[in-house]
């Protein structure tokens, strides 16, 4: 072996063991334009493509669930009482919102599939902020369910689109870290619409407007102007991209090709959409068992954004200072999501990173419902804290685990907006379940969510069961035998059900 093959040798083996590959794979089987990247080198583009694609998907998020949150900081700022809402139209108002937002995901990210995913969410962007501003000037109650109902359809595809884009650019294991750095922006949302609704209510009044209105409209021609500017700011896929060097290209793209889990396995990058991937996804445990996860977030998180300001004024607080007291809460569950994400990544599994955050948010709904309301206000405030810090970061994992183990970019595509799609209609049982006429004690909210809180426990607990025994079954199949059975090309398309392809536990 001459001295430039082993240290050929040596920087593929590095290479692999940063993808976590094992370094026993057959350097025959490398590319040899990969041989250059030491993990050194390899960090440093991962941190450029951070760079250029976390920052703007960050800002869009904050936006996006702060625009359809920010109803709870408009109510206690006095928008029910402007258009005479009863609590149970207030209720609608929010649930009218979930309809579209879920059915409209899966179409959303096929569109995503069909043109430059810059121009997808720019358009998505811009329209839900359109929707956002004219909400600020609806005169009754009819026209703020139209209004919330359009909001729903423009959202849709914002956050599938984005979290399905993530996967185009980075591997398994440095996934959920990216996903936790722009999904804690749904925290830092809370936080920032909090303090914004703090400010712009003392507008009340500015052009005959209500401080209410100007929530919505000022923070709607905020989205808007984002919106425009991303075609320009967010880059497309690595092949399109400008920031990236003809080489760098090469080597994401054989990155991801290489990303199976095992020595032997190979995944599509690039695939035409077939009926039969629709057919799979129907078919796949793993699907239902993520949407009873999803659930556990979904109608948990949206009941105690659209009540949390609601909750804090009966402490005893005014309005003002409740929108205040939402911040540090919000705050919290963006550090911890971000801290779990960053070790779910670090050790290499999911299902300890979904189930530790739901007993942390479900500790929090077990005090909530033991505190004699409206006695201990301190105490009652404390735990809430508990629910976002576990609720955000237990959904960011059980994202990451559906789409890590979804292999093919059409049925990753379609699986992740499916996901979503079934997952967000959680929301509409959320919003519905925080009822004024159990306030403060609100038995139902809080009992229902730690109910759904367990579910998601015991489907993470059912699913890591499961994939772990397909996985010892694929194992104990020798290559000899599979390779015999299939071609390389046949083995390609079937994707994660490739006898080589290891599930994500």
């Amino acid at each position: 072996m001459t001295a430039s093959t082993a240290s050929d040798e040596l920087k593929a083996s590095t290479c692999l063991e940063e993808m976590g590959e094992p370094q026993s794979q057959a350097v025959g089987q490398l590319n040899p334009k990969v041989f250059d990247y030491t993990p050194a080198q390899t960090k440093r583009l991962l941190r450029k493509i951070d760079l250029r694609l976390l920052p703007m998907l960050t800002i869009l998020y904050v936006l996006s669930f702060m625009d359809r949150s920010n109803i709870g900081n408009a109510r206690v700022a006095g928008m029910n009482d402007e258009l005479q809402l009863t609590g149970s139209q207030y209720n609608i108002a929010l649930t009218v919102f979930f309809f579209p937002y879920s059915l409209f995901e899966v179409p959303s990210n096929i569109v995503l599939k069909l043109m430059r995913p810059s121009w997808w969410i720019s358009i998505l962007v811009v329209s839900f902020g359109t929707v956002l501003t004219l909400q600020g000037i609806v005169k009754d109650y009819e026209g703020l369910l139209i209004t919330r109902i359009f909001l729903g359809v423009a959202e849709a595809g914002f956050f599938p689109a984005a979290t399905y884009l993530l996967t185009t650019w980075y591997c398994r294991w440095e996934y959920q870290t990216r996903v936790g750095i722009f999904f804690s922006a749904a925290s830092l949302a809370g936080s920032f619409s909090g303090l914004l609704a703090f400010g712009i209510q003392h507008m009340d009044g500015v052009a005959g407007l209500g401080g209410w209105r100007w929530i919505f409209i000022l923070e709607g021609i905020l989205t808007v102007v984002i919106g425009v500017s991303v075609p320009w700011v967010l880059p497309d896929s690595p092949e399109t991209c400008s920031f990236l060097t003809e080489h760098e290209k090469a080597y994401i793209q054989y990155r991801l090709s290489q990303d199976a889990g095992t020595a032997t396995g190979q995944v599509a990058t690039h695939d035409k959409f077939q009926w039969r991937y629709v057919k799979e996804l129907l078919l796949d445990y793993k699907i239902y068992l993520g949407i009873i996860m999803y659930w556990g977030n979904s109608i948990c998180i949206y009941a105690f954004s659209f009540a949390a300001p609601n909750i804090i004024s009966q402490l005893g607080y005014s309005a003002a200072n409740a929108q205040l007291l939402t911040i540090p809460i919000y705050f919290l569950g963006a550090l911890v999501t971000y801290f779990f994400s960053k070790m779910a990544d670090k050790h290499r599994t999911r299902w300890v990173f979904v189930v530790l955050p739901f007993c942390i948010s479900g500790i929090g709904f077990i005090a909530l419902l033991a505190i004699p309301h409206p006695a201990l206000p301190g105490l009652t405030y404390a735990f809430l804290f508990c629910i976002p810090a576990g609720l955000y970061p237990a959904v960011i994992g059980c994202i990451s685990w559906i789409g890590n183990n979804l292999a093919g970019p059409w049925k990753r595509a379609i699986g992740m907006g499916f996901l979503m799609t079934a997952g967000n209609l959680g929301g509409a049982i959320g919003a519905n379940i925080f009822l004024d006429e159990q306030a403060p004690s609100y038995q139902l909210g809080y009992g229902l969510s730690l109910g759904v809180d367990l579910a998601g426990i015991i489907a993470a607990l059912v699913l890591r069961f499961l994939i772990l025994r397909v996985n010892k079954k694929r194992a104990a199949m020798p290559e000899e035998e599979v390779r015999a059975r299939y071609s390389d090309d046949e083995l390609l398309a079937m994707g994660d059900k490739s006898p080589f392809f290891k599930y994500v536990t």
